[in-house]
């Protein structure tokens, strides 16, 4: 599959160490190129940077975004968005009190990203894994867990495929509304490093004897 990946953080890097493992193609936007150009440089051999208009030949659209980039981008780029299948990332946290999200009670980030570009097939995915543990594969000697929203099945099955190609374990949490629930443990997870001292090196996993 061809993924352009929007971002070249350090989401972005996890997320393009994963596809490339899988066999995929990778191509990476950045509103500054020279930015991508770097990422791509340092990931080898598969990915490589891009303007927006590597939007159009995406298989899958990955917004490795903070909330309102997401919502800007979705905006800004609705049109080219139409019909792609779209993994939105992001935890809407209040990073300047890291006490609360700042989306409204009730409404899951993913769904004003979604309204940004409502011809746009949304998947919510890679939300609950920390970049570190991505560029990994795994914590423990455990495959990472993914946890996956959509209304659209076929979206879902897209990046189901996705996520199993590069070696990680693909959990389907059922329509897009359950983003908010999803939203919420991540942002659990992410209050209980410093206080267990995890170093944002731990994994959310379902385990199960069965």
């Amino acid at each position: 599959m061809e993924i352009t990946i929007v971002g070249a953080g350090n989401m972005a890097r996890g997320i393009a160490t994963r596809a490339l493992a899988g066999g995929h193609r990778v191509r990476l936007v950045d509103s500054t190129r020279a930015k991508a150009d770097a990422l791509a440089a340092d990931l080898g051999a598969g990915a490589s940077g891009a303007d927006f208009d590597a939007l159009d030949g995406a298989d899958v659209v990955v917004l490795a975004l903070p909330f309102e980039g997401a919502k800007a981008v979705a905006r800004e780029h609705a049109q080219a968005l139409a019909e792609k299948v779209v993994v939105d990332i992001c935890n809407p946290v209040d990073f300047s009190t890291f006490d609360s999200l700042v989306t409204p009670p009730g409404v899951a980030a993913v769904t004003l990203v979604a309204a940004e570009a409502p011809r746009a097939r949304f998947v919510k995915a890679f939300n609950t894994t920390f970049a570190g543990t991505l560029v990994a594969g795994e914590v423990g000697g455990q495959p990472l867990d993914v946890f996956l929203a959509a209304d659209d099945d076929a979206a879902k099955a897209t990046v189901t495929e996705l996520v199993k190609s590069g070696g990680l374990h693909p959990i389907d949490a059922g329509p897009l509304r359950r983003a908010l629930e999803l939203e919420a443990f991540q942002f659990l997870h992410m209050t209980l490093q410093d206080r267990l001292g995890l170093n944002w090196s731990s994994a959310i996993k379902i385990i199960s004897q069965s």
